[in-house]
C-alpha cells in the first residue's frame, strides 16, 4: 500500500523556455527573481530537497547532499496557462494553443450567452485584471444586476457577480451554461465563476471559485489510476482541470495553507493512489497581481509545512513538487510566462541527491508515477523511477 503525493505550486517557474521570446516572456524566471526582489527567502526544507541544485537556478542555496531528486521539465504543449499544464502532467500534449480572445468575446458569442441565461445584457468583456474589473463596474454591477464578464491571457471565460446580487448557486449554474457553449470553435479551456462580496471601494472576492473545464483531449494518468483500483484524491481545483475525469475524491481549499491541511486530512485516509493537490494562491493572490514579496512570503509559508508532509509519509510513499507554468511578479506583464517547471521528488525509500536534468515534457511526471504503481498505460513521457528507486 503506497501513495503518490503531487503538489502543484502553481506558477513557480524555473526560468525561461527556448520559446519565451514567442511569447513575450524573456527574463521571466519566477524563483529567482522573487527571491531577488524579497532579498532572500528562508526555504530551507525546499533547499535541503534540492530546490537551489536545479539546472537554471542561482537564487536559492545549493545543497551538497540534497535528501531529494530534483531536475526541471520543459513543456511539449502549446500555450501556458493552467489547464495545458496540467493536462501535461496528465500525460496531454496540445499541439496548437486553446482559443484566446484577447479583444473580447464576439457578439454571436455574448448573444448566445444572453440567450441562454435569460440575461438582459453583460458588463466588461474585455481582457483585465479580476480585482481591477469587480473595483471598476462593481457598483454598476450591483445596480443593473449584469453579470461581469471578462477574459486574460489564459483560455477562459470568467463571470463575476457579487454574491448578494447573483446567488453563487446562480453564478455556477451561468457557468455551467457557458461551458456547454464554449467548445468547437467558440472552445475555451475553463470558465470560471469568480463570486465577490463587498461595498464599494471595498469588494473582494471570495474563496467560491469555481473553474469549469473542458474533458482532457485523451487518457490521462488519473482516469488509468482510477481504472487500476487507486484513489485518486483532488485537493483544490484538480477536480475541475480535469473536468472530473479519473477523480475518486475531491475537496474544495480556501487557500495554499487550507490545501495543505486537506492533504495532510487525505494522507490519513487515502490507503494507496494519488493525492493530487493544487495551492492556487501562488499565481492568483501575487503572480498575476505582480507582488513579489507576497509570492515570497507564500512560498516560506509553504516550505514550513513540509515537515508536517514528511511525517504522515510512510516508507511507501512519493512525493513531487512541480509547478504548471510561471507567472514572474518581477515583470510588466501579469500574465503567465513560459518557464520550465521545476521537478522535486522525495521518499524514504527513493535515492537523495540525484540530478534529473531537464526532461523533454511535463508528461514525465504522470508516467512516473503510473510507473510508481506498476499501471500498464500509453501514456506519453518517460519515467525517471528508475533514477530514484534504491
Amino acid at each position: 500500500m503506497k501513495r503518490a503525493i503531487l503538489i502543484v505550486l502553481d506558477s513557480l517557474g524555473v526560468g525561461e523556455l527556448p520559446d519565451a521570446k514567442n511569447y513575450g516572456d524573456e527574463g521571466s524566471h519566477t524563483l529567482d527573481n522573487i527571491c531577488k526582489a524579497c532579498g532572500k527567502l528562508n526555504i530551507d526544507e525546499l533547499e535541503k530537497l534540492g530546490i537551489g541544485n536545479i539546472e537554471g537556478v542561482t537564487m536559492p542555496k545549493a545543497c551538497d547532499s540534497a535528501i531529494g531528486a530534483y531536475g526541471r521539465s520543459s513543456e511539449k504543449s502549446m500555450g501556458k496557462d493552467t489547464v495545458t499544464g496540467h493536462w501535461e502532467i496528465g500525460g496531454v500534449i496540445l499541439e496548437k494553443p486553446l482559443n484566446t480572445y484577447p479583444d473580447g468575446f464576439s457578439k454571436e458569442i455574448i448573444d448566445e450567452f444572453l440567450k441562454r441565461t435569460n440575461k438582459e445584457n453583460i458588463l466588461g468583456n474585455t481582457v483585465a485584471s479580476g480585482t481591477a474589473i469587480i473595483e471598476e463596474l462593481g457598483e454598476e454591477h450591483v445596480k443593473t444586476g449584469y453579470p461581469i464578464i471578462y477574459t486574460s491571457a489564459d483560455s477562459v471565460f470568467q463571470i463575476a457577480a457579487h454574491e448578494d446580487v447573483i446567488p453563487v448557486e446562480e453564478l455556477y449554474k451561468m457557468c455551467e451554461i457557458a461551458r456547454e457553449m464554449l467548445v468547437d470553435k467558440w472552445a475555451v479551456g475553463r470558465v470560471i465563476a469568480r463570486p465577490f462580496t463587498g461595498e464599494v471601494g471595498s469588494f473582494k472576492r471570495t474563496s467560491n471559485r469555481r473553474d469549469y473545464a473542458l474533458d482532457p483531449f485523451n487518457k490521462t494518468m488519473l482516469e488509468y489510476l482510477k481504472e487500476s483500483g487507486k484513489e485518486v484524491a483532488a485537493v483544490g481545483k484538480i477536480e475541475d482541470i480535469y473536468n472530473k475525469k479519473g477523480v475518486t475524491l475531491a475537496v474544495h481549499t480556501k487557500n495554499n495553507m487550507d490545501g495543505v491541511d486537506k492533504t495532510l486530512e487525505y494522507m490519513d485516509t487515502v490507503k494507496e493512489g494519488l493525492i493530487f493537490t493544487n495551492l492556487v494562491d501562488f499565481d492568483m493572490l501575487y503572480g498575476h497581481r505582480n507582488d513579489a514579496k507576497g509570492y515570497g512570503k507564500a512560498i516560506e509559508e509553504f516550505n514550513d509545512r513540509l515537515q508536517e508532509i514528511y511525517a504522515k509519509m510512510t516508507d511507501e510513499d512519493m512525493l513531487i513538487l512541480t509547478a504548471d507554468h510561471g507567472c514572474d511578479p518581477t515583470t510588466a506583464s501579469t500574465d503567465h510566462s513560459r518557464e520550465y517547471i521545476p521537478i522535486l521528488v522525495y521518499g524514504k525509500n527513493l535515492k537523495g541527491n540525484v540530478n534529473l536534468g531537464t526532461r523533454e515534457t511535463f508528461a514525465d511526471i504522470g508516467k512516473t508515477i503510473l510507473d510508481f504503481f506498476n499501471v500498464e498505460n500509453e501514456l506519453v513521457g518517460k519515467s525517471f523511477l528508475n533514477d530514484i528507486r534504491k
